[in-house]
Order: structure tokens, then C-alpha cells, then sequence
């Protein structure tokens, strides 16, 4: 059922004091941000808010009407004041003058520029006309699960009476646009006294002269309609009946570990591709259920749910009940490529003489039987919001099927709004991807100064980062902090102990889940110990081996082994150390293992240079500066061995260089980001020394 219970109503978060010192505007922006709120009113970047109000003219000096409607693109939720485009009604009205009919709609939308109002940047959206011609001052136009599952059934329209008489009325599919702006004018007209309308296989529209009103409005429309899916509903199987079951849930992740590597690789070719898994009770109710397949098939309904899922997901053939994972890795290539196939056929069904290229033909939501939905796109959040669409889809499709039959949108209606011209212009005008766009890196000491340098790094270039470390607490503070910086969607951490073959396999399995793979593996965990050879110990010796060199071959072994599942390259970047090159007084035990790591890179960028995995090293030295290293007793040890104190120590290195200066996380984390990205693509088994000159580490 759609979510009924008495904690699950929508509540009237309007606050009257708060509103009361609001101008018109400003109440606009409260009302599209409460709605926003609730992911059961619209989800994200869906629907948008509008309101007529009086401004003063900047020529005429006096008042004018002016529409204020969120802007294109726009997120209802977080949007500001900024976000809203602004344009002059009494222009507005003027294009009715000027329209040639349905067959020249679009080009209306090259007439809205005309209409701003005090210069306002923002660009105005295709659904501009739609608020513009409703007769009302506050419009809002929402995607509710509950509404369009009325929408979406086959007899929308008796449902939409039944449901709520003649206060909500409806019209039939129509593309989003001018002609549809002018549909609910004249609707708003023969019907002075309905309140809202709902659209076929679209969504709510619902006004009001008061901006509280048309909220309180749009709550509650929306609660009616749940109440009424609940009663109808209730003890009712959705989707015909389970026929799978769940399998627990470290099992679920297991086999998404592996599914997602290797579906990551075969949907990457055109650019890198970031994954996202959901086994939330919803997801799994429906890829357990009968009807799943042919529901599946029918495609989803609403113009926002197939812009970002496709019309249609890929269902993957798992047996729950007899779970074969090498079995489903073996037929995995056939059904990816089926897909292809059936998608160019689409394409080639619907296109137009002016259609813009065929994009991107793989699936972008994968339902597995018994375990989950998988969702791939060019960045997390993107891949995480597609997977909150087809939520919705699955939301209509129970809501629909429970009370009629669900349809899915016409297939051409579908491919006129995927390959919508308008739409194209849309993707054409994004930004440039960053250079690490759509990668996945792994980096292992990722709480110290080097770690949280380059993970930082890499960010900064479009990266999403899984950060590695014993130390749990240093952990969470750094991926707080990075996470502030750069969202949530991007930067995940696992606790991890390079030495323990269980803990990397599942660091590793960790990123497979969160984001479908990896790219790039930064080795960078390590420790430093002091003492001359005859009081190093078996222990001392053995823990820098295990750490600095075994440490190292672990998180390796596993990096290659993904890399090769996906098939698309790699970077492993090993830091080192000075002491790799150059032997260093009373370190005997730190600088073999850090030698041995060198080595070591040399090995693996012969062995993974046929798979396109590159590795190399950069050889920091005297890094003090938020290195953990250096904390304790190292710093003490290395200070006494060359006659200084702590604080001494770092002039003591700046000017036993070549270049007289410091050496800082982020010049490790520049070298390192050199290595991970294009820049070095024709770079393997090389080394990178960041230690502001020493002749003795020179490696030629």
C-alpha cells in the first residue's frame, strides 16, 4: 500500500508568525520549500511553484504584475530567492498573440527571454505557461506517488471524480508546453470553481489567491488521495503476490558486490559510471513480486520518472531461491547487450527527421530478484536520485494496479519527451564534466594529512572517495569534514586494517555496494619506527613488513581483481618514501619495507599494464604537517637521531633540501592527482619525488 498510517499523514508545517513578515515572494519560497520537504508531496527537481505579484516597474516606476515560477531546472525543496525566474504577465498574455499553433509550440519557449522581468538571469522553464494561465495568483504543480497512481490508471478520469467530485477536475495526456498551458486556461475558465486539476500520466496542479491557502490546499488534496488508496487497499497483495524471497542481508550485499563491478564495466564505455544499490523494503517488495516482470515492461508513467530511469529498467535473471552468481556474471553480457538492442529498436521506432543522436543505450536501473535495484549515471547523486524516481515509480505502479490497470506512458509520447529538442538544448548547456568525473577511488590511511589531502584532491576534480583506516575516530572526523565540503553523495569510509585479508576484501566489497567499483586505489596506510639494528626487534621489524609491504600487496590484490571484473583500467598510486631510495641512520626496518614497496609497484605495473591498470609512486619526504606519522614517539625517535628537538626538526628538513622548503600534504596530494587522472595516462611503473630536492633519492 501507499504509505497510511496515522504517522505517515502529510503535516501542515506552515507557520503563520513566520509568514506574517513575508513579502508575496518570500512566501513563495517557504511554500516551495515545505512542499519540497516531503518527498511524498514531489521528488526532487519535480514540479514547480509560481505566484503573481505586484512589483514596481524599473522603467515605468510603477506597479506591474510580474510571475514569479521556478526556474528551469530547479529543485522545490532548495531552491532560493534566485532560483525563481520573473516575468511580466501583461508580456505573457501578449504571446497568445503571437502562438502559430501546436505544431510550432516549442518555439514559444525562444519567446519566454522576451518576457523577464528586471533582467532576471534565471532561465524560465517549459511549464512557465502553465502557471502563467491560470487564473489564480499562487499555483503549484506537484508529483505526488499518490496522484499520479490516479493518473496512471486506465480510467484516470472516472477515478479523479470518485475521488474528489467536481473540487478537482482532469484532462488528458498532453506533452508539457504551451498548447497544455492554454488547456488549463480554459479549463480554469468553464470551471470557476474547481480547485486544481489532475493531469494524466503527469501530475497536480492545484491554485489559490492566498499563498497559506494553496499550500494547505496541496497538503491536504494529497493526503485525500492517500486516505482513499488506504481504504481501498487495505489487505490487498501488491503486485500479485511475493513469489521470490528476500535473501538476508549481508547476502543481498554480497551480491551486489559482485554484480555491480561488473555491470559498471560493461555501461561505461562512453563515459565512467557510478552506481547506487536500494534493498529498502519497497524496492524489495516489488522485484520479489509476480507481477514485477510485466509491470516492469509497461515502462513508468510520469515525464520525470523516465527521464532519469529510461522508460524501462533491465530486470537481471536471478533465482533468489537457487542464488548462482556465476551463473548471472556469465549471462550478464547477453542481457546488457539485449537491452542495447532494444533500445536502438526504440529509438529507431520513434525518431524524427530532426531527432537529436541516440545517446547512451544501456539500462539505468537494474532489479535483481531477491536482492535489490541497482542504479547507474554519470555521478552518485544522479545515480542515488534515479533510484528515488523508479521508488516512485514502484510507488504508482502499486497504487495503479491495486485500484485499475496501470499504464505506462504511449512509447512515443515517451521518446517525443526523452528526445524532446527542448530537452537536448537542456543537456547541451551543462558544464564540462570534471576531470575525475564518474571515478571511484579508494584511499587507505585516509584520516592522516596525505590521505585527507588527496581525497580532498580528488574531489575537488568530480572523485567520489571511500576513505580507509584503523583509526575510527580520526575516520569519522575526516569524513565529516569532507563531506561538509563536498556532499554526503561523494565521500563514504570504511574501518580497515591493511593487514587483515578479511578486512580489505571487504573494504573493497564496501565500494563495490556504495558506489559499483573502483578506479583508482591509493595506498597510503603506514607507520614509522626509529631505533638502530641491534634494537630493532622481531616484532618492530615484522609490524613495518606487514604494514608497509604486505599492507600494501592486500589492498593491491584486491584492486586488481575488481579492475580486471570491469574491464576499464585503473590507477594504483603507492606512496612511498624518500627512505625507499635513500637509507636513512637508525630506520633499518622503515626503510627496507618502504623499498620493498617500490619494488613491489614495479611488479604490479608489469603484470596490470595489458589490463590498462597503471601503477606508480610518489616519494613524499619530511612530511610534518598533518601527518600522523609524525605524532609520538617517530617525531621524538627522528629528532634525537639528527641532534634537534621537535621543534627544531622541520627547519632541520627544509634546509637540508635542495629547494629550501617545506614539503605539504597537498604537494603529495597534486602528484598523487597527476597519477590518478588522463594527465599520466601513458605513465606506469614511473616515480614522483616530492621532497623538495635530495640528491640522494634523485632515481636515475
Amino acid at each position: 500500500m501507499l504509505e497510511t498510517t496515522e504517522k505517515a499523514r502529510l503535516s501542515n508545517l506552515w507557520d503563520g508568525s513566520k509568514a506574517a513578515t513575508m513579502s508575496e515572494s518570500e512566501k513563495l519560497l517557504y511554500r516551495s520549500n515545505l512542499l519540497g520537504s516531503d518527498k511524498r508531496i514531489t521528488n526532487y527537481g519535480g514540479g514547480n511553484t509560481s505566484a503573481k505579484v505586484m512589483e514596481t516597474d524599473p522603467l515605468s516606476g510603477e506597479l506591474t504584475e510580474v510571475l514569479w515560477v521556478k526556474g528551469s531546472g530547479g529543485d522545490v525543496g532548495s531552491i532560493k530567492i534566485d532560483g525563481f525566474a520573473t516575468l511580466y504577465m501583461e508580456k505573457l498574455r501578449a504571446l497568445k498573440g503571437v502562438y502559430r499553433g501546436v505544431e510550432f509550440e516549442d518555439e514559444m519557449v525562444g519567446l519566454l527571454p522576451h518576457c523577464t522581468f528586471n533582467l532576471n538571469a534565471r532561465a524560465a522553464s517549459i511549464d512557465t505557461p502553465l502557471h502563467a494561465y491560470v487564473p489564480r495568483k499562487h499555483v503549484d504543480h506537484m508529483h505526488p506517488d499518490a496522484i499520479i497512481a490516479i493518473a496512471a490508471a486506465a480510467d484516470s478520469k472516472a477515478l479523479t471524480a470518485e475521488i474528489f467530485g467536481n473540487d478537482i477536475g482532469w484532462l488528458p495526456w498532453k506533452k508539457p508546453g504551451y498548447e497544455l498551458g492554454l488547456w488549463l486556461e480554459d479549463f480554469c475558465l468553464k470551471n470557476p470553481d474547481a480547485k486544481g486539476v489532475v493531469l494524466e500520466s503527469h501530475g497536480l496542479f492545484t491554485w489559490d489567491d492566498d499563498a497559506e491557502a494553496c499550500y494547505t490546499l496541496t497538503v491536504d488534496v494529497i493526503q485525500k488521495a492517500m486516505d482513499w488508496f488506504a481504504a481501498k487497499t487495505v489487505g490487498l497483495p501488491a503486485f500479485g503476490g511475493a513469489v521470490n524471497a528476500s535473501l538476508p542481508a549481508d547476502e543481498r550485499h554480497a551480491v551486489a558486490a559482485r554484480l555491480m563491478p561488473a555491470i559498471r564495466g560493461m555501461v561505461s564505455s562512453q563515459q565512467h559510471m557510478v552506481g547506487h544499490f536500494d534493498d529498502s523494503d519497497t524496492v524489495l517488495e516489488f522485484v520479489n513480486a509476480r507481477d514485477m516482470e510485466p509491470l516492469a515492461a509497461l515502462g513508468t508513467s510520469c515525464p520525470d520518472h523516465f527521464l532519469r530511469t529510461k522508460i524501462r529498467p533491465l530486470v537481471v535473471s536471478f533465482d533468489p531461491a537457487k542464488p548462482d552468481v556465476d551463473a548471472v556474471l556469465e549471462g550478464l553480457p547477453a542481457q546488457v547487450a539485449a537491452y542495447r538492442h532494444d533500445y536502438a529498436a526504440y529509438y529507431e521506432r520513434c525518431k524524427h527527421d530532426d531527432s537529436p543522436p541516440l545517446r547512451d543505450p544501456n539500462a539505468v536501473v537494474y532489479l535483481i530478484p531477491g536482492v535489490g535495484m541497482i542504479t547507474f549515471a554519470k555521478d552518485k547523486a544522479t545515480a542515488r536520485i534515479s533510484g528515488e524516481f523508479y521508488v516512485n515509480a514502484i510507488n504508482v505502479m502499486r497504487g495503479a494496479s491495486a485500484v485499475s490497470t496501470y499504464c505506462g506512458l504511449p512509447e512515443q509520447e515517451a521518446f517525443d519527451i526523452e528526445y524532446w529538442l527542448l530537452e537536448e538544448a537542456k543537456l547541451q548547456r551543462l558544464p564540462k564534466p570534471k576531470a575525475l568525473a564518474g571515478r571511484v577511488a579508494l584511499v587507505t590511511g585516509g584520516a592522516g594529512g596525505i590521505g585527507s589531502a588527496t581525497a580532498a584532491r580528488y574531489l575537488a576534480e568530480g572523485a567520489c572517495v571511500v576513505l580507509a583506516d584503523i583509526d575510527e575516530d580520526a575516520l569519522s572526523a575526516t569524513t565529516e569534514a569532507l563531506s561538509k565540503s563536498f556532499s554526503n553523495d561523494v565521500v563514504r569510509s570504511v574501518t580497515m586494517n591493511v593487514t587483515s585479508e578479511t578486512a580489505v576484501a571487504e573494504a573493497f566489497a564496501s565500494a563495490a555496494v556504495e558506489y559499483g567499483g573502483i578506479d583508482i586505489l591509493v595506498s597510503n596506510a603506514g607507520i614509522a619506527s626509529s631505533a638502530p639494528v641491534e634494537e630493532t626487534s622481531l616484532a618492530l621489524w615484522q609490524k613495518n613488513m606487514d604494514i608497509l609491504s604486505t599492507g600494501y600487496f592486500l589492498v593491491s590484490r584486491e584492486a586488481f581483481k575488481m579492475l580486471r571484473v570491469q574491464g576499464m583500467g585503473g590507477s594504483i598510486v603507492f606512496v612511498g618514501s624518500k627512505n625507499g631510495l635513500a637509507a636513512s641512520p637508525n630506520a633499518s626496518a622503515y626503510c627496507t619495507a618502504k623499498a620493498s614497496e617500490l619494488h613491489l609497484a614495479r611488479c604490479l605495473a608489469l603484470e596490470g599494464a595489458e589490463a590498462g591498470i597503471r601503477v606508480n609512486v610518489v616519494n613524499p619526504d619530511a612530511v610534518l604537517q598533518g601527518s600522523k606519522i609524525w605524532q609520538g614517539d617517530w617525531l621524538d625517535q627522528r629528532a634525537s637521531t639528527y641532534g634537534t628537538d621537535k621543534a627544531g626538526l622541520e627547519e632541520m628538513y627544509r634546509e637540508r633540501s635542495m629547494l629550501k622548503r617545506s614539503v605539504l600534504p597537498e604537494d603529495i596530494a597534486e602528484a598523487a592527482y597527476f597519477f590518478a587522472s588522463d594527465l599520466s595516462a601513458k605513465s606506469t611503473g614511473n616515480i614522483i619525488n616530492v621532497d623538495a630536492g635530495n640528491v640522494q633519492a634523485f632515481t636515475r
